[in-house]
């Protein structure tokens, strides 16, 4: 068996020796697609691979036609929305993801950005404290508890709302106010972190509405997906509300335009950094590795995604 690590974006070398080591012990060969500039080069690279480890590379369909020997492909990551799992199923191949390897280090920026936007993206200026101050968490999975529990400890009093989550208790546990709408949330926030997927169903559904709802100096923190945010909304929003914020990990598409307009109420990282950071690098990539042993060795689909 042959397990090809493709990443534009490298993991560490902690993290790629740490998956050639579990390779290598399960006797399986493995190598290394890095830092590739065109997706002809990923086609090249799996057309002898059973199993693909990527980040954020996307797997799409005329990858997958170019890979005959493939059986499964790993995200080291929460997000699948890289990966074609139509094109996955229809060949038989198991699509998996690596849930709550990343959290830690999203739930840590997450708060960061909003330290970050109180006070003034650290520029000269009076700025606010996030001690005392609402926080909503629209999506309450692995990085939403963890930036609950921060928030807390932080003196924010936290709030959460997740249509997939209906008992209480799983909010009173951790010391949360759940919420019974989307719109509930939103009004009560002074901070809202969003957590939620891309999905038919929630692409460009934070906008405008929403956003306006936001009390006086609301700030909204993305570090989900950008296909989430109704980029027209939101710019409309930020025009009518001189009071709100905008910051997010994933760029959107309209950036330049508005970060001229808006100055310092709206950053975007220059690149998605989330799970940036040595641990995750480390425990999502080994994460991925184990799920193809085991796979291959036991027949155990650990957090597959497709069907």
């Amino acid at each position: 068996m042959k397990i090809l690590v493709a990443t534009e974006k490298p993991f560490s070398k902690q993290a790629t020796d740490g998956i050639a080591a579990i390779a290598r012990e399960a006797g399986y060969e493995c190598a290394l697609l890095e830092k590739y500039t065109s997706a002809e080069e990923l086609k090249a690279a799996v057309a002898d691979t059973d199993a693909l480890i990527v980040r954020s590379d996307k797997v799409t369909a005329e990858v997958i036609a170019a890979a005959p020997k493939l059986k499964i492909v790993v995200r080291a990551g929460a997000g699948y929305d890289n990966l074609d799992l139509a094109a996955c199923t229809a060949r038989g191949i198991v699509a998996m993801n690596t849930p709550g390897q990343n959290s830690n280090a999203v739930a840590e920026l997450a708060l960061a950005m909003m330290i970050f936007m109180a006070r003034n993206q650290f520029t000269p200026g009076t700025g606010t404290e996030i001690s005392g101050k609402r926080l909503g968490i629209h999506a309450y999975g692995n990085v939403g508890r963890i930036v609950a529990r921060y928030g807390k400890a932080l003196g924010m009093e936290v709030s959460a709302y997740d249509p997939f989550i209906t008992d209480p208790e799983v909010f009173a546990k951790d010391g949360v106010n759940m919420v019974s709408s989307v719109e509930e949330l939103y009004r009560h926030s002074d901070y809202l972190s969003l957590h939620i997927p891309a999905t038919p169903q929630t692409r460009n559904s934070i906008g405008y509405d929403l956003l306006t709802s936001m009390p006086q100096g609301g700030t909204l923190v993305n570090t989900a997906r950008k296909e989430v945010i109704d980029e027209a909304g939101l710019a409309e929003a930020l025009t009518e509300r001189p009071d709100l914020k905008y910051i997010t990990d994933i760029a959107p598409d309209t950036a330049a335009e508005l970060s001229g307009k808006f100055g310092k109420r709206f950053f975007a990282t220059p690149k998605k950094m989330g799970a940036e950071t040595a641990e995750a690098n480390v425990n999502a990539g080994l994460a991925a590795a184990r799920q193809i042993v085991t796979y291959f060795k036991e027949g155990i689909t650990n957090f597959q995604v497709n069907k």
